[in-house]
This record gives C-alpha cells, structure tokens and sequence, in this order.
C-alpha cells in the first residue's frame, strides 16, 4: 500500500476531517482492506482523542497499551475493522468498532467482558479433511461442518474458541453493514435466494421493513442482540 494518505481521498468509512490537513496515515496490509478498516493511530489520535498529533499517537501506540482482539499492537498502520475490540487495560476502557448510519466508523463502549463476534465468510476443507472456517476478518479456526456461511461465531478473546454460534437464518436478529441502511438493526424476516450470479437478498424488519443484499447482513444475536449497541 502506499505509504501515505490523501486526507481528501481517504475511504468514507475513515471518520476524519478531510480539510484540516492534506496528509493523513496511510495503512499497512493486514486482516481488514483500507475500505474495510482504519489505521490505528487515526483511532487513538481522531476517534479516541489520546493524543493531540502523530508522535504523540505513536508514542502511545509503541508503548502497547491499545491492545486489539486482546493482542497489544505497536504497528500504527495496523487496520483496525468491523466488529474488533480495542481496549486499553491502564484505564480500563473498551471499545467496539461498528458503522454508523452514514457507514462511517464509530466506537462503541463495551465491557471487560466483551468477546469477538466473527462472520463465516466461507469454508475450506484444508488437510486430513479438516473444515477451516475464513472469518470476515481475515482470520481462520478449524471446526465441525456445523457452521454455514453467514453465520456468525463468538470467540473468546485469549483463546480463540467459539463460544457460541448464531446461525443466519430468518428470525435472528441483524446488523447492516454497509448501504444506505448501515448500522440499522432488524430480524431477518426472510432470506430471498437468487438464481444466477446475483446476490441473494433479505428482508429485514424493525420499525418498518427494507430488502438489503446478503453480504451487508451480519447477524448478531438471537432474540437479544450480543453486543452493546448504545
């Protein structure tokens, strides 16, 4: 990736000010694309307000004391994506990365307690007949073939178990990820397949009821949803 970053051509989805200053961090490859995630010092510096500048953010940073999906990062190009815990133990703060309704980055405060909620992407059968699971960020577990694609699976953060497993269906309930619904919440109502290349589509109901394409639905609970959203 390049090594620096237009202000003005920044992703969308990155919630800075564009005119204040011309340059701003470019990003590292890593588990999230640059439209899929945000520098890390851009969260501690412009989302989080720890610091006034860049060297400040990287002093921060290098010390590691912002620790992603429980794992102290020290890269501040480091992409920071959809559904990551970002958590700083010297004060005890935690945060979950979600969209807004203007498909911006936002965070959510969060407890100790919080776990990563992950979307199956797809599967892979790798060695011995082993059923891989490709998360949506960019990581892998090995599990049963009871998983599908579009559920979602909870992981612990220390280990990297699953600790509960939601499954993509009608009735459980959603978050909207991108599109002109993003950051809504709603049940799945009903999952329309398409014949052909299209993308499937589903109806999703709250206070009224919208039809989105399947790969902005990620489902994140059952009758209650597992993650603060307020």
């Amino acid at each position: 990736m390049a090594r620096h970053q237009k202000r003005v051509a920044a992703p969308k989805s990155w919630n800075i000010t564009r005119k204040t200053h011309h340059w701003v961090v470019g990003a590292n490859a890593g588990p999230h694309s640059k439209d899929k995630g945000i520098p890390l010092l851009v969260i501690v510096r412009d989302m989080l307000k720890l610091a006034n500048n860049a060297k400040e953010a990287k002093s921060i940073i290098n010390e590691g004391n912002i620790f992603i999906d429980g794992v102290a990062r020290s890269d501040y190009k480091h992409m920071v994506g959809l559904f990551d815990i970002v958590s700083i133990p010297a004060t005890n703060e935690y945060y979950r990365v979600l969209l807004d309704n203007q498909n911006r980055f936002k965070l959510y405060k969060e407890d100790a307690s919080a776990m990563k909620l992950c979307r199956v992407n797809n599967k892979t059968i790798v060695n011995k007949g082993a059923v891989q699971l490709n998360l949506h960020d960019g990581s892998n577990i090995l599990a049963s073939n009871d998983y599908k694609t579009f559920d979602t699976v909870i992981l612990g953060l220390k280990d990297r178990k699953i600790v509960k497993h939601i499954a993509y269906k009608p009735g459980n309930l959603a978050m909207i990820v991108g599109g002109e619904h993003s950051g809504e919440i709603g049940k799945i109502k009903q999952i329309r397949k398409v014949r052909g290349s299209g993308t499937n589509m589903v109806a999703i109901s709250n206070e009224g009821e919208f039809e989105t394409i399947e790969n902005y639905v990620f489902v994140i609970g059952e009758s209650t949803p597992e993650i603060k959203v307020i």
